[in-house]
């Protein structure tokens, strides 16, 4: 009796008390479990083999025994589970309860994600508040809204002026929607289909002139109508044709994802894998599509990807910014859409063309979901650019014993922009539990002084 009660004392050391948590703090529960278990009028029905069944389940948990196979999604001082889930980690089940042929409990947990994030299939517009307030409409303005994706920012642009506001996308779907919101608009949006290195010849075409725009909004990125919709080949979770054009066929000569993955050789994919997607595995991920192409066949589908990723990284779990599984697909994934929409080089000329088409004064302001797209923009606002290209070295790598003349250092230090933003701005926890895919996003505004 004393060797279990001192054992069981041990343990409840590992359980620490949350008091925030109430009835639902799973150290509160087990303390309280133990004291009734060994109060003096229970001792002679004490269960000895019962209590070892108990103490070895709740060992393992608190130790993380379970840790390769049910990865934690959050860091707590306590559990947050219900009493009724504390009792069933508390009986003689738990171990066949944690099994692996018997996932419920977490099944449940990821279903609940599941739910969550469903509710937000349809498009939510990122940051809007964070725009709005950089943007500052006004009446009588004229502003582009350059990827218009669903028409949430730009909606919100338009309720909070009387201004005038020209929408720009490349994909057709996202042009009928622009088209649709410029009929309950009327003679405020003037709705444009391409690409940025298209909007010259687009604003041409409506006699808009350079230094005429009082404020230009950037969403880069995949918008969630392309990701939601399987058959445009963008998610890893929908099984569908890999296409990944953001033009959605509008130009026949683009080139797709699987044209890519069939065509490419072994280096030409390791560097996309690596350089547009960063990932550390693209070697071998390379190698492997590589020898699937020549002895099995040609990868058409998405899953067929994920199939091939995952069998370079068997024993992976990755997690992303949540703490949510990941696919290990993720990265190449991103990889092969900036690849196939030659994603970069168009935003390096919409930066160039935000220079020339804002008037003195006129405002810049850019949302960004990886660190490829937000190096760019922090470059372009910075003055770090050579030819009108973010100049591709980092500083860091500049020889400290270079030296240049003063025409030399002002020419690099030259830059038309005025950054708003002190440091780069981050979507508020609120919104990242409403809007899972807002949890990437950097926003970073900007003012042109000359």
């Amino acid at each position: 009796m004393t060797s279990q009660y001192k054992k069981f004392t041990k343990l409840i050391a590992k359980w620490p008390v949350d008091a925030s948590k109430g009835d639902r703090d799973l150290g509160k529960v087990i303390r309280d479990k133990v004291k009734v278990a060994f109060e003096a009028s229970n001792k002679q029905n004490l269960d000895s083999e019962l209590c070892n069944r108990q103490y070895n389940a709740l060992n393992k948990i608190a130790d993380n025994h379970y840790r390769d196979k049910y990865k934690r999604t959050k860091q707590s001082t306590a559990t947050g589970l219900s009493p009724e889930e504390c009792n069933v980690i508390l009986s003689n089940e738990v171990l066949t309860y944690l099994k692996e042929e018997n996932k419920g409990f977490f099944r449940k947990i990821f279903q609940r994600e599941r739910l969550h994030s469903k509710h937000y299939k349809d498009h939510t517009p990122v940051m809007l508040n964070e725009v709005i307030k950089h943007m500052k409409p006004s009446d009588n303005e004229l502003y582009i809204d350059m990827t218009f994706g669903a028409g949430g920012h730009s909606k919100k642009i338009l309720d909070s002026a009387d201004c005038k506001l020209i929408t720009l996308d490349r994909d057709p779907v996202a042009f009928e929607k622009a088209k649709e919101l410029s009929k309950l608009y009327p003679n405020r949006v003037t709705p444009l289909l391409g690409r940025f290195s298209e909007l010259p010849a687009l604003l041409k075409n409506i006699d808009v002139k350079q230094s005429s725009i009082d404020g230009i909004l950037f969403d880069f990125g995949c918008s969630s109508m392309q990701l939601d919709n399987g058959e445009r080949g963008f998610a890893v979770s929908k099984n569908g044709y890999l296409d990944m054009r953001m033009d959605a066929g509008r130009d026949p000569n683009q080139i797709t994802a699987r044209e890519v993955l069939a065509t490419a050789n072994e280096h030409e994919l390791y560097k996309i894998f690596k350089i547009y997607g960063e990932e550390k595995k693209a070697a071998k991920i390379a190698q492997t599509i590589i020898q699937a192409r020549y002895m099995i066949k040609n990868i058409d589908t998405t899953h067929e990807l994920v199939d091939i990723v995952d069998s370079c990284c068997p024993d992976e779990f990755r997690l992303d910014k949540l703490q949510r599984p990941q696919s290990n697909a993720t990265k190449v994934f991103q990889a092969l859409r900036i690849f196939v929409n030659n994603e970069l080089n168009e935003l390096n000329y919409g930066m160039v063309l935000s220079k020339y088409y804002l008037k003195l004064n006129g405002r810049l302001v850019t949302i960004c979901f990886h660190s490829l797209e937000d190096t760019i923009v922090k470059r372009h606002i910075a003055g770090n650019i050579i030819n009108e290209t973010a100049n591709p070295v980092p500083l860091r790598y500049l020889s400290p014993m270079l030296v240049q003349d003063q025409d030399t250092i002002n020419q690099f230090l030259d830059t038309p922009w005025k950054a708003i933003t002190k440091h780069v701005e981050v979507p508020s926890e609120n919104e990242v539990e409403r809007n899972p895919r807002s949890r990437s996003a950097r926003l970073r505004a900007a003012i042109k002084i000359k």
